[in-house]
């Protein structure tokens, strides 16, 4: 993570440069011009005056022999500016450096701090739009642990430095607080995304808007195979809603900013880049997470990763530490994943996932080795249920899926995920590669509980 920033910081170092080298380059050429025009200048009206004097000489034969002892000191007078001449041009050099240095400096301070302003200015106003739609969400009347698997308590005698009216107080209740994270305001009506671990058991559930305004939620609702859940509050206004990006967009390398909580100092921001991708965590059985180096930490559960546009692309769920703190890697839901579970929760109460029963492998090399096929060139069927709808559908073992409903094929993630958001029992076009010969099928899509598409 830190060389990716290192990295960053040579490429703004790099351009930087050439901007000032090319700012100095052209102040001494014109700095160089106006020496030698001035230099011509000088020069021309002590060549003037030899032509009177030759001139005048031709008249009188008798003055002229008196006055050649005059026009001597003219002679040697010349002589003695030449090296004033050569001091104005030897030093005029010199003088144009340190004076073009010292004009230059706004320019080259302008050109330096370019680069970092612009960056400053995105991160402020990315922040500036998103930060009004992510929420403290707290728990209450959950066994065990507290809910904010991450979360660990910090007494605030160790925030010295902190006024305590900045640390927000939870809301008064009968029962412990026994969770606490953050959450995104995804539509004006109230719904919020927020993650399964932050709310699972509670038995009362606190949502604070930006505004310290304190609404207890209506529903409350998770799934634990991708720790994602839903939270709906009643408002009499509509609230702010955040824009919601395209995760599937995203690429390594690219700006985030983490908005939370963290240690219960709410709308907290932090930046970062995406480090990776397709990221599996063992306890979300249903994973495939963003990478970041985004400062996340206890309390940053649930909040939103946007990027520069100020758009939520992921929504903040876990760190991996040794420590307990962050330590660099830190791991966000992409938005269209968790956009799809909340919607899913929000109208069905639960989850309902399309599968067609089948046990997919990714072409990586050493795989491909084995069954002679072209690495990375779609996905292996390597399993298939015994009469499910994709043995109906007369897929075969060792099938490659090439595309699926019209849309090429990347990784397996990538299928599983498209498989499991389309409607349950809607006909998808499914094409495969059998044999090095391309075949069209259609298959109809069945539940995970029950892939042969009898329920």
């Amino acid at each position: 993570m830190l060389c990716s920033r290192y990295l960053i910081a040579l490429v703004f170092s790099v351009i930087t440069t050439m901007m000032v080298t090319q700012c100095l380059a052209a102040q001494t050429e014109s700095n160089v011009t106006a020496s030698e025009g001035d230099q011509a200048a000088s020069e021309t009206p002590d060549r003037a005056p030899a032509p009177p004097a030759a001139v005048a000489e031709p008249p009188k034969a008798e003055p002229p022999k008196a006055e050649p002892s005059k026009p001597e000191p003219p002679k040697a007078e010349p002589s003695k500016p030449e090296p004033p001449k050569a001091e104005p041009v030897s030093s005029e050099p010199a003088s144009a450096e340190s004076g073009g240095a010292a004009e230059a400096s706004p320019e080259v301070l302008a050109a330096l701090q370019a680069g970092p302003r612009a960056l400053s200015l995105a991160f402020r106003m990315a922040a500036k739009r998103a930060t009004p739609s992510v929420v403290v969400l707290y728990a209450y009347g959950q066994n065990g642990d507290p809910g904010e698997s991450n979360e660990t308590e910090v007494p605030e005698d160790e925030l010295p430095l902190l006024e305590r009216a900045e640390i927000p107080t939870p809301p008064p209740a009968e029962e412990k607080l026994t969770g606490l994270g953050s959450g995104v305001i995804v539509s004006a009506d109230g719904l919020i995304i927020t993650n399964n671990h932050v709310i699972t058991g509670a038995t009362r559930v606190v949502v604070q808007l930006p505004d310290e305004t304190r609404v207890d939620a209506k529903v409350v609702r998770g799934d634990p195979d991708s720790d994602v859940a839903m939270v709906r509050v009643d408002f009499p206004e509509p609230l702010d809603q955040i824009s919601v990006g395209d995760s599937d967009k995203l690429e390594i390398g690219d700006w985030v900013l983490a908005i939370g909580s963290p240690f219960k100092l709410e709308a907290t921001v932090s930046a970062g880049i995406i480090s990776g991708k397709n990221r599996r965590l063992d306890r979300i059985r249903r994973s495939s997470m963003l990478q970041t180096d985004a400062a996340i930490n206890p309390g940053n559960s649930g909040g939103a990763l946007i990027d520069l546009d100020g758009k939520v692309v992921g929504i903040s769920t876990a760190i991996a530490t040794r420590s307990g703190f962050y330590q660099g890697v830190g791991f966000a839901i992409p938005i269209n994943q968790a956009r799809w579970i909340a919607d899913e929760l929000d109208r069905h109460g639960k989850v309902r996932r399309a599968a067609i029963g089948t046990t997919l492998v990714e072409l990586k090399p050493r795989i491909a080795k084995q069954f002679n096929l072209e690495p990375y060139s779609g996905i292996l069927v390597y399993q298939i249920i015994k009469g499910s709808v994709a043995e109906q559908a007369g897929i075969e073992p060792q099938d490659v899926i090439v595309e699926f409903a019209g849309e090429q094929v990347r990784d397996s993630i990538g299928l599983q995920e498209a498989i499991e958001r389309k409607p349950i029992g809607s006909k998808q076009p499914i094409v495969v590669r059998r044999k090095g010969k391309r075949v069209e099928l259609t298959v109809e899509l069945a539940t995970v509980d029950d892939p042969t598409g009898q329920e």
